[in-house]
């Protein structure tokens, strides 16, 4: 369960009415063509996202030329995309005024990963001898 909800039978329907006035209603920008819609691809007349021309841009150049100025370029423009309420962690404030937990009370890594288990992974993400192995 989440807090987080998605949308229901009537914003479907919703969606759907508008596309079909766009697809038979007189506005001039769909005359000839109608928006091929998508998540990624910039659109004039779409929704802001985080992934633009200029956040990809940079991340592949980034990772291309090993160029941590770039990178440090790209991950500014995504911590920003937060400010612009296009992340969920935009949504919300974090108290700064929490206490850092002693080093010692962290349990340490080596154990932590002793947990790890692959059995909850999709199949298609992991190899069959990782997915059949239950533990890394």
């Amino acid at each position: 369960m989440t807090t987080i909800e998605g949308v229901g039978l009537i914003e479907i329907a919703q969606e759907a009415v508008s596309w079909h006035c766009n697809a038979y209603g007189d506005a001039p920008i769909y005359r000839n063509m109608l928006d091929v819609g998508g998540d990624y691809a910039l659109r004039v007349r779409g929704e802001d996202h985080v992934w633009t021309s200029d956040t990809i841009s940079k991340l592949q150049h980034a990772t291309k030329a090993n160029d941590a100025a770039t990178y440090a370029e790209y991950a500014t423009l995504i911590n920003e995309s937060s400010e612009r309420l296009l992340t969920l962690r935009g949504l919300f404030k974090f108290k700064s005024d929490n206490k850092a937990i002693p080093l010692e009370e962290v349990e340490d890594a080596k154990e932590i990963v002793k947990r790890f288990v692959t059995g909850a992974m999709s199949f298609g993400s992991i190899s069959r001898e990782a997915h059949e192995s239950h533990r890394w």
